[in-house]
This record gives C-alpha cells, structure tokens and sequence, in this order.
C-alpha cells in the first residue's frame, strides 16, 4: 500500500531525501499538484528538485504549487516560514501563496496524476530532511488522492486557509489496509477527537510522537492513561518547543490546567525529549518534527502536530488501520526515544 520513509537528525543528507522527492515527482504524466508550507533548498537539492519540476512541466506535466504566506503575528510553534518566494516565481508553473492570517497552510503533500499521494511532516528544506526526525509516506489510490484534490482545489481557489478542508472523507480500503484522510481545518474537532477516541480505546500499545502535545482532548485522554499504568503507553517530543509552550500556558488562564496535565503525563509515561536549537535566524533548524500517533494498530500520520493551534492550520492526516506500518512507526518512535532521554 505505501512506501514509507523515516528520517532523523543526522541519519540521511539531504541529497538523499530530494532523491526520494524527484523520483515521486519525474513519474508524473499529467498533473502535479503540490501544497507546502516551507519551500527553501539549497543550491544542490534545489537543482534535483526543481529541475525534475521542470522536466514534468516541459513533458506537458500541469504542474501546480501553493504554499504559505508569512505574516507579522507571533507564531509560537512551529517556528515561521522562510519560503525563497524567488525561487517558487521562477519554477515557470502556476504558483500560489495562501494566506492563512492568524493561522498557517500547514500542508507537505503532492497530488500526482490523481492516484499518489505524498504526504506526512517532512517540509522541503535542507535542515528538514537532514538535521530534523520526519516521516514521509506515499500512497497509492485514486479514491484517496480525490480527497486530496478536494482540499487543494479549495485552497488554490479561494487562496485562504479558513474554511478549507470542510468536508468529509469515507474510509478507502488499500491493499489490506483501511484509511481515512482528515483534513483542518475544517474537520479540526473530528481529528482530535478521532485522535483521543483511539487513544481511549488501546488496549496493548501507544506511541505518540510531536514536536508538541497541546490539544486538549488528546492530552487530557494521554494523562489519564498514562496515570492509570494499564497500556503500554510512551512516546518524545520537542524539549525546547514544550518549554515555550509552558511558559506560554502560565500567562493564559483557561490554559493552565494542561501544565499539570502535560506533567503528569511525562512523569507517569516514559517519554523522551529532544532538545533542540531554539528557532533564530540564521540557526540550524534541528527540531523534533515528526508527527505520529500509534494506538494498537491504529497509526495516524501526516502534518498535524497534536496541538491546539494545528486544528486552527489547513493540516492533513492520514488515519491508517495496519498492523505491519503501525507495528514499523512504533519502533521509530521507540528509537527517538532511546536516543533522546530525558
């Protein structure tokens, strides 16, 4: 059903992941469609991405690219945008920047010829697939990428996040596998409580990686069965994101009752931290930035972090019943956490 790729801090080079991206795009042979939120490679990767963008396009490829506008508000987490608007202008195909004022278009997935689907946390920068922990995944079907083309259509034509995404998504059987792909955020309440209702059910085994676990029925539902000890239940996220994160709470009244929910949480469950470089300009961008959920064989994976904000984002998430990738994501998470203890 899927190829699935893992990425962590040091663990590939960037060359090797744009290598992954151009071969998923130079088997186009009518569309591409493609939303992004951060779009900034360097010289070497540009060249294998863009010039296979290129050669689609020179093929008759329609090729079509949107990604996110910045603007002057905060935006705590994730960290701002730094999109090279340059280089998107001189790809020679229609291109779009989407407004998402106060929120974001938090999108990194590509359409290809309305059967594949690439999508998951990984943005298109250097440090993103070189210095950060992303998962990337492709799937084939006609009738997933249809879901996909809805809410890229929605984006491309109105050029704003809000009401984006609002529509429902049947449940597509692939292979042996049962998905379902949810989209904010017009279906923010739906994911969150698809999230925590999953959670609530798991009886052998959780796994939750994000940079940041923020969403109030996801993190109240983690809490209590992390305090009650009777499911397997671990996980990591970003240190340094999840202290800014607290600080923020601390000022926010109606908000405080999730430090103590997120502490105990942590001090209940075995989860590990990455402590990453504080965002800056000029910085290196080493977050822990993967986003997956795994409960029993219930994986949920693709741009969302577990956050209050990101239901606010045009976010997508794949809600995938299969063991085997479910089984593979959970020692990812695993692994991250070993490698980054608390």
């Amino acid at each position: 059903m899927t190829g699935l790729h893992t990425f962590t801090d040091g663990g590939q080079t960037a060359a090797d992941v744009a290598a992954v991206v151009a071969d998923f795009l130079a088997a186009a042979t009518k569309t591409l469609d493609i939303a992004l939120y951060d779009f900034n490679l360097a010289d070497g990767t540009a060249a294998t991405v863009v010039g296979a963008l290129k050669q689609a396009a020179a093929r008759g490829v329609s090729v079509r690219l949107m990604y996110n506008v910045d603007h002057s508000m905060p935006i705590p987490v994730p960290p701002p945008p730094s999109t090279d608007q340059a280089a998107v202008a001189a790809l020679g195909c229609p291109v779009k920047g989407i407004s998402g004022v106060p929120n974001l278009m938090h999108h990194k997935y590509v359409v290809r010829d309305g059967a594949h689907v690439l999508t998951g946390s990984t943005n298109w920068t250097d440090d993103s697939w070189s210095r950060e922990e992303n998962v990337m995944i492709v799937v084939d079907s006609s009738d997933l990428a249809a879901a996909y083309a809805r809410d890229f259509e929605q984006l491309w034509s109105t050029e704003r996040v809000e009401g984006s995404g609002n529509f429902d998504t049947p449940e597509v059987t692939i292979d042996d596998a049962r998905v379902t792909p949810l989209f904010c955020p017009g279906r923010a309440h739906t994911l969150a409580h698809r999230i925590a209702g999953a959670l609530g059910r798991a009886q052998k085994r959780i796994r939750v990686c994000s940079p940041v676990i923020t969403a109030g029925p996801i993190l109240g539902t983690l809490a209590e069965i992390a305090a009650s000890r009777t499911v397997d239940l671990s996980g990591v996220f970003d240190e340094t994101q999840m202290e800014e994160v607290l600080a923020q709470w601390k000022a926010d009244d109606p908000a405080r009752w999730k430090i103590s929910a997120f502490e105990s949480l942590i001090s209940s469950a075995p989860f590990g931290g990455k402590r990453s470089t504080p965002w800056g300009q000029g910085t290196v961008h080493d977050f822990m930035h993967a986003k997956a959920t795994v409960a029993d064989d219930d994986v949920f994976i693709g741009s969302y972090n577990l956050s209050h904000a990101g239901e606010q984002n045009a976010e997508n998430t794949l809600e995938i019943h299969d063991a085997g990738l479910a089984d593979h994501i959970a020692a990812f998470i695993d692994d991250l956490r070993a490698r980054y203890p608390r």
